[in-house]
């Protein structure tokens, strides 16, 4: 397993720019009022296991907070287990900004607006 961490690619990685936005202007033409989101495990995570699918169409009216409570039923996690999602790798979010407001201010180049998750480890060394 740990061999399977170490290949992961991100969606990134594993697309090209041209195939990246060829796929979104798919998806654009399908669902153009969605917001196209690629969710992503940091790449030191440890402790939350991945999720089952990366890329997520949301209601533009979703606000952070929703967007993050369906992150952490699709992961099952307890209620004491931290989930924190960074957007474009660098900062949070407020919980009640819309993820319109969020793709606004934040899409990448190639149209898709990607988010990392991971928990409170990442933000300092904590002690157990």
């Amino acid at each position: 397993m740990k061999e399977a961490q170490e290949t992961y690619k991100s969606f990134k990685q594993r697309k090209s720019f041209a195939v990246r936005k060829d796929e979104l202007e798919g998806i654009r033409q399908k669902f153009p009022s969605k917001i196209p989101v690629i969710v992503e495990r940091y790449h030191k995570e440890k402790s939350l296991s991945r999720l089952d699918k990366t890329k997520f169409l949301v209601p533009q009216e979703l606000t952070m907070s929703q967007f993050l409570t369906i992150i952490r039923n699709r992961m099952s996690l307890s209620s004491h287990q931290s989930l924190y999602l960074l957007v474009n790798n660098k900062s949070l979010s407020s919980m009640s900004a819309t993820m319109a407001e969020i793709y606004r201010d934040d899409k990448d180049p190639d149209g898709f607006l990607y988010m990392t998750y991971a928990s409170q480890e990442m933000f300092g060394a904590l002690t157990r």
